[in-house]
């Protein structure tokens, strides 16, 4: 067991952050599970509800880092490669673009500008 009480610390939030991890992952399983399921059951529209789902989960794992960003690409790829193959009528998310708030911040001192010029490069 630690002594130093930051180090005591870090394991309480070590641990908080591993459970909440493989729930994260838990729940990422089972929607991909879900989703193979579907795509083996052949029902077009539970394989759009679930390759929603699978996609979701995933976006979420990846956004939380319990797995690589490159990697939850690849599987978000996979994924629809094989809800298209299946003959589902799901279309692919589509990024949301979210609007940058204007900054309400004192406007900073203007730079002294230099008028010099600098000599022209010899040819």
């Amino acid at each position: 067991m630690p002594i130093i009480k930051s180090a005591k610390k870090r394991v309480r939030t070590a641990e908080k952050a591993a459970i909440r991890n493989s729930k994260t992952k838990r729940s990422l399983k089972s929607a991909v599970k879900a989703f193979t399921k579907a795509v083996t059951g052949g029902d077009k529209k539970v394989v759009a509800e679930t390759h929603a789902q699978a996609q979701s989960a995933l976006a979420k794992a990846g956004k939380k880092n319990v797995m690589h960003k490159n990697k939850v690409a690849r599987k978000q790829s996979q994924l629809a490669k094989a809800a298209k193959a299946a003959g589902s009528e799901a279309k692919p998310a589509a990024k949301k673009t979210v609007a940058k708030k204007a900054t309400t911040k004192a406007p900073a001192k203007a730079a002294k500008k230099t008028t010099a010029k600098k000599p022209a490069a010899k040819k």
